[in-house]
């Protein structure tokens, strides 16, 4: 699995194949089950002591530096809010080109927490692929998984299902092979559009973890599809 992954990947070399963008809580659970997989990882930010700071922690061989640095992965984890999503994206321009780049963000408006910020008929991956330069992939996942749950690798004892949506055949491959590495389940279920789809019922689901009724929701739960 690990030569596929690194051939599917563009690597011959043991070079970086998985840059994150970010150093919060899903930054470290992305790069655990990266670690995981037998990748290896570059975590970028914009504060460089915090990025070393996330490297270090996560063991040897990580790297970090700051988002002025042009990431060196073959594929780009924006592991940041939505906008700054946005922000990096347009800033990177064409260093992001031949990249396959991974759209983890939900676009939930956090000061009323009751609706999502992007216009209907998009998605926040929608809006980041047309600011991306031509020869870049954006594919949605990782937005239905919560951070302490990546860290585990589980949830309720199960392996996490990761839901992929992505118009590049060969992007989505990369991703849903990245994520059996890791000890997932990769789901691809349709075009880059569908991330309209994820974004929505993710948002149901958080309003869910943070609704005192659901007591036993402390945002380590995790979506499953079962036969």
């Amino acid at each position: 699995m690990k030569n596929f992954l690194a051939r599917i990947l563009g690597k011959k070399t043991p070079m970086t194949n998985l840059t994150i963008i970010g150093n919060g809580n899903m930054a470290r659970g992305i790069a655990t089950r990266a670690l995981a997989g037998g990748l290896t990882v570059e975590i970028l930010g914009q504060d460089v002591l915090k990025a070393q700071e996330l490297a270090a922690d996560l063991g040897a061989g990580v790297a970090a530096g700051t988002t002025a640095t042009a990431p060196q992965g073959a594929i780009v984890v924006l592991a940041v809010p939505f906008e700054a999503a946005k922000s990096i994206v347009t800033a990177y321009g064409v260093a992001l080109a031949g990249k396959t780049i991974i759209d983890i963000t939900n676009p939930v408006n956090f000061e009323t927490f009751d609706s999502l910020v992007v216009e209907p008929g998009t998605s926040a991956a929608e809006e980041i692929a047309q600011l991306a330069p031509v020869g870049a992939n954006v594919v949605k996942a990782f937005n239905t998984t919560f951070a302490g749950t990546l860290v585990a690798g589980e949830s309720g004892g199960k392996p996490l299902d990761v839901f992929i949506a992505g118009d590049d055949a060969e992007a989505t491959t990369a991703v849903s092979t990245f994520v059996s590495a890791a000890g997932m389940r990769p789901l691809v279920v349709g075009p880059l559009k569908r991330a309209r789809e994820l974004e929505g019922f993710q948002f149901v689901l958080m309003t869910m973890q943070a609704n005192p009724e659901f007591e036993d929701f402390n945002w380590d739960t995790g979506l499953l599809v079962t036969q």
